[in-house]
C-alpha cells in the first residue's frame, strides 16, 4: 500500500467512491480508507433505493420533467428555507448530468416503485438497491487502481499553515502515517456516536435507534472541527424517519422504515394523536417523523391502521401486531385500550365522505378534530386492526464542514489548500433541516465528483 498516494479519501460510500473514480480516471493514485470491514463497505450507501435528479424531459427510467426551479422549491418546502441557496442550485443543476455518468459506471436503474413512494417523474432507482451501487463502484475504482484499505480508521488530519500535511489512521489494528498531497474527506455525519447524540439531544437521544451504519462515528468531523475548520449545521438537526420500534440498535437499513402513517392515525403511549398524518405525499413528509416521535414521551409511538390500508404501503421487515378490535390492539400493544378507543372513535366521526387516492394528494380531510388530519382520512373500522411502534431513525446528522462550490473544506481565513469534503460530512450546507427524499444521493453524487475533480486538478 503506497502511504504518500497523490490523494487519499477517507470513506468508503458513495460520495467517497464517486471522487476516488473521478480522481483516478484523471490520472490521480488513489488510496481509500474504509473504515468498515469489506462485508460492512459503502456506508449508509448499502442502504439507499434511488436519488432524486432534475431532467429537462424523460431521462432513462424517469419521465416527464423536473426542472430546477420545482426542485428548488420542494427543497425549500422541507428545509424551511434553511439552505446554502448558491450550493443547492448547483447541486440540483449538475444532478442531470450525474444520472448518465452513473450509468458509465456501472449502475442500473428500474421503474420507480408505486404506493406511497410512487416518484417516477423525480427520483431514479437503483436496479438492487444501494448494495448494488456500491459494488459495481467499487469494481470499477479497482479496474483503475484504486488501492481501497479496510478497518481504516483515520484518527488525525495534521493541518499546519492551511494545508493538510500528514494523516494518522489505524488500519487493521497497526498505525500508519500517510503523507497524501491531496485529501478528500467522505466519512459521514457522527450518529453512531450516541454519547455525542446524547450531548447535543439531551438523554432522550439514548432511545434513538441508527438505522445506518455503525461505523459513522464523527471522529474525522470531531479532530477536524476541533482544529477550527468551519462549521456548518445544528448537531440537533438530522435525517430521522419514523421506523419499527423492533429494530437493531445499528444498521436496520431502510427495510425497518414504516410507511404506512398517511393511511394511519399515529398515538403516543397515552393513546392520543399529536400531528397531522396526512400533511404532505409521503416522500416530502416522511422525514419529519422522527423528530416527531422524538418529542412524545419515552421517544415513542403508534401507527394504527384497519384491513382496507394494509396493502396500501410497502411493508416493514417485521409484521403488525393485529387484532380483532380496538381494545384488543391496544392491549397487544401496550397502550390503554380504553384512551385508544376513544381517540380512533373522535377521529372516525371527523372523518367526511370523498373521493379516496392514495397516491397524490386527495384533501379527504377531517372537521371538527386537533390535530386535523389532511389528506386521506378515513375511518378506521375495518377489522382486523394493526398497529407498529415506531421509534427515531437516525441516518445521517447535519452537523458538518463547510465548504464552497468547489467542495474545498474552509477555515475563518479562506480555504484548506487541499483539503475537500463530500457526502453527508458537509450536506449541513445544504441540508440545515428536513430531507428530501434521494437527495442525500444526490448531494454524495455531486460533491464526490466535484472533490475528485478539484482534488486531482490540484495535484496536478
Amino acid at each position: 500500500m503506497k502511504l504518500s498516494p497523490d490523494i487519499l479519501v477517507v470513506g468508503g460510500g458513495n460520495a467517497a467512491l464517486c471522487a476516488a473514480i473521478t480522481a483516478a480516471e484523471l490520472g490521480a493514485s488513489v488510496l481509500m480508507l474504509e473504515s468498515a470491514p469489506q462485508s460492512y463497505r459503502g456506508g449508509n450507501s448499502r442502504h439507499t433505493r434511488n436519488f432524486r435528479c432534475m431532467h429537462a424531459g424523460p431521462l432513462g427510467t424517469l419521465t416527464d420533467a423536473y426542472d430546477e426551479n420545482e426542485y428548488f422549491d420542494d427543497l425549500i418546502r422541507v428545509t424551511g428555507g434553511q439552505t446554502d441557496e448558491s450550493l443547492a442550485r448547483m447541486t440540483i443543476g449538475r444532478s442531470e448530468a450525474c444520472y448518465s455518468w452513473m450509468e458509465e459506471h456501472g449502475v442500473r436503474f428500474q421503474p420507480s416503485l408505486s404506493g406511497t413512494l410512487s416518484l417516477s417523474r423525480t427520483n431514479a432507482f437503483f436496479l438492487g438497491g444501494g448494495k448494488a451501487l456500491v459494488n459495481a463502484y467499487y469494481r470499477k475504482a479497482e479496474d483503475l487502481g484504486v488501492t481501497v484499505a479496510y478497518n481504516a480508521e483515520v484518527t488525525h488530519l495534521e493541518q499546519n499553515g492551511g494545508r493538510i500535511e500528514r494523516v494518522e489512521a489505524t488500519i487493521d489494528n497497526e498505525p500508519h502515517s500517510i503523507m497524501p498531497r491531496a485529501t478528500i474527506v467522505a466519512s459521514g455525519g457522527f450518529q453512531a456516536d450516541i454519547d455525542w447524540l446524547a450531548d447535543a439531544w439531551g438523554p432522550a437521544a439514548r432511545n434513538f435507534l441508527i438505522r445506518g451504519t455503525p461505523y459513522n462515528r464523527g471522529v474525522v468531523l470531531r479532530d477536524l472541527l476541533s482544529q477550527g475548520i468551519a462549521s456548518v449545521g445544528d448537531p440537533t438537526q438530522c435525517h430521522a424517519v419514523a421506523i419499527d420500534g423492533r429494530a437493531p440498535q445499528f444498521d436496520g437499513g431502510i427495510v425497518t422504515r414504516l410507511d404506512c402513517v398517511p393511511f394511519s392515525i399515529v398515538v403516543n403511549k397515552h393513546g392520543e394523536r399529536f400531528y397531522d398524518e396526512g400533511e404532505d405525499v409521503w416522500p416530502k413528509r416522511y422525514a419529519i417523523w422522527g423528530r416527531l416521535v422524538a418529542a412524545e414521551p419515552d421517544q415513542v409511538a403508534y401507527a394504527i391502521i384497519d384491513a382496507k390500508s394494509l396493502p396500501l404501503f410497502m411493508p416493514s421487515v417485521f409484521p403488525p401486531e393485529s387484532a380483532d378490535t380496538i381494545e384488543g390492539l391496544g392491549q397487544q400493544l401496550g397502550l390503554p385500550g380504553d384512551s385508544l378507543r376513544r381517540t380512533v372513535d373522535r377521529f372516525n366521526a371527523a372523518c367526511r365522505p370523498g373521493d379516496f387516492r392514495p397516491t397524490e394528494l386527495d384533501y379527504l380531510s377531517t372537521e371538527g378534530i386537533t390535530p386535523p388530519k389532511t389528506n386521506w382520512a378515513r375511518p378506521i373500522a375495518e377489522p382486523p386492526f394493526y398497529g407498529y411502534q415506531l421509534r427515531p431513525g437516525v441516518t445521517f446528522t447535519y452537523l458538518g464542514l463547510k465548504v464552497d462550490e468547489r467542495a474545498q473544506v474552509q477555515v475563518a481565513e479562506g480555504p484548506i489548500e487541499n483539503l475537500w469534503a463530500a457526502g453527508e460530512i458537509m450536506a449541513g450546507s445544504i441540508l440545515g433541516q428536513g430531507y428530501l427524499a434521494g437527495f442525500g444521493m444526490t448531494i454524495g453524487t455531486v460533491f464526490g465528483r466535484l472533490a475528485g475533480e478539484e482534488a486531482a486538478r490540484h495535484v496536478q
